[in-house]
């Protein structure tokens, strides 16, 4: 004769029961809403053609330096050049648009065989529309990288719009892919790998490094 009492139903879940369901809910909204805006961004940074960059602030690091012979410094990342060269291996076309006039920057475009060289533009917008009629690639085939206002209006227009992470706020709110370095310390560099993984072109690029 069996003397246990019978088992006890529970009709409902305990609070802490119903906290980890919660909580285990929340992060598979969490994982696939992350996981789709992951996939969106691939599929936009596969289509890039072309990337055009801004040059104070995300190829140097926003810095200006005076010598007393007036002379105009500016410094360069080797890795984001590097960077520039891989994605060129691939095919896609790579210009700067700046406002500023600089010997500097025409001096590091021609090192890198930059397609595009805008300097002293007092509209960026207007070097952009030259540019896409030049070049005859639909705005969702473009790149733009900018980290200060007067590039928003290129950053609304293009297919992939990405920032260093020492970016003004509007300029953040505008982007599709915030880096997570800033500019003229790896933020180009980042674009450019995100670029080369979208593309599926990593693992043949570094072979040619391991050879």
């Amino acid at each position: 004769m069996n003397n246990q009492p019978p088992p006890v139903n529970k009709p409902y879940p305990s609070d802490c029961e119903i906290l980890e369901g919660y909580r285990s809910r929340t992060r598979e909204r969490a994982d696939h809403q992350k996981s789709a805006e992951e996939s969106l961004l691939l599929a936009k940074a596969k289509a890039i053609e072309l990337l055009l960059l801004d040059v104070d602030g995300v190829l140097t690091d926003g810095t200006l330096i005076y010598q007393e012979t007036g002379i105009e410094a500016k410094s360069f990342n080797t890795q984001d050049g590097l960077g520039i060269r891989l994605i060129q291996k691939i095919g896609v076309g790579v210009g700067v648009i700046t406002a500023r006039q600089s010997e500097i920057v025409k001096r590091r475009a021609d090192e890198l065989g930059l397609q595009y060289v805008c300097q002293g533009v007092n509209t960026k917008l207007d070097s952009y529309k030259e540019i896409v009629k030049t070049s005859g690639l639909k705005p969702f085939q473009i790149c733009y990288m900018g980290d200060d206002w007067i590039d928003l209006s290129i950053l609304n227009r293009v297919g992939l719009a990405a920032c260093p992470a020492n970016s003004v706020p509007e300029i953040k709110d505008a982007c599709h892919f915030i880096t997570e370095r800033i500019g003229g310390r790896g933020a180009v560099r980042q674009l450019c790998d995100l670029i080369i993984r979208a593309k599926g072109a990593r693992d043949n690029l570094l072979q040619q490094y391991l050879r």
